[in-house]
């Protein structure tokens, strides 16, 4: 007012130039801090990622251990129904058997004449029979002349003999055995061979 100059003006253009140049540092200091919040999140989330990938690697392990447990016990199912039939099947064929039986011995009672027609109608009906039993599986098991096994087949007699080498063979058949897969229906009633030594004169 009194006609000097205002003397305030180049302090405060100092002043603004140095409030504009402050924030310009500080711009500068905080990438560096939002980097360090940036890494820390990515830290965080690829640690979930793992964390994550861990859980349905053990959630697809435990479905895999489950389909496995699965198809275990339907087999074991499907193994135990056809275990059940096979039993079933056998107790069928066991009294078919005994009907096979009555006809060998009706045979045999005939004086070995089968020319008759009784004998011819009668072998027709034990061979049809025997095929039927045969086309479920069941079939005779073969001992004569092989050596005697307790396991399919029972000694009901015993046969003296001088050859070593027929020692405890079957020698013949009284009833026959039969099989169904890998079980006895019904063992074989045989006839043993025993050594017995000469005397010696």
């Amino acid at each position: 007012m009194n006609g000097n100059p205002r003397t305030d003006g180049p302090p405060q253009e100092a002043h603004e130039a140095a409030a504009s140049a402050a924030p310009e540092a500080s711009t500068e200091q905080q990438p560096p801090a939002e980097e360090a919040a940036v890494d820390a999140e990515k830290q965080r989330l690829e640690a979930e990622l793992l964390a994550a990938r861990r859980r349905v690697d053990q959630l697809a392990r435990a479905y895999q251990e489950l389909e496995k447990d699965r198809e275990e016990f339907k087999q074991r199912l499907t193994r135990e129904r056809e275990r059940m039939m096979d039993v079933e099947r056998g107790n069928v064929a066991a009294t078919l058997l005994e009907a096979v039986d009555e006809l060998d011995r009706s045979l045999s009672m005939s004086g070995g004449d089968v020319s008759s027609p009784l004998a011819q109608g009668v072998k027709m009906i034990r061979d049809g029979l025997l095929s039927k039993l045969q086309q479920t599986g069941i079939e005779r098991i073969q001992v004569v002349g092989l050596p005697y096994d307790p396991n399919t087949a029972e000694a009901t007699d015993m046969d003296i003999t001088t050859n070593p080498d027929d020692d405890q063979k079957v020698v013949a058949e009284v009833r026959a055995g039969y099989r169904l897969k890998d079980r006895i229906i019904r063992p074989a009633r045989v006839k043993v061979a025993k050594y017995v030594a000469p005397a010696q004169a």
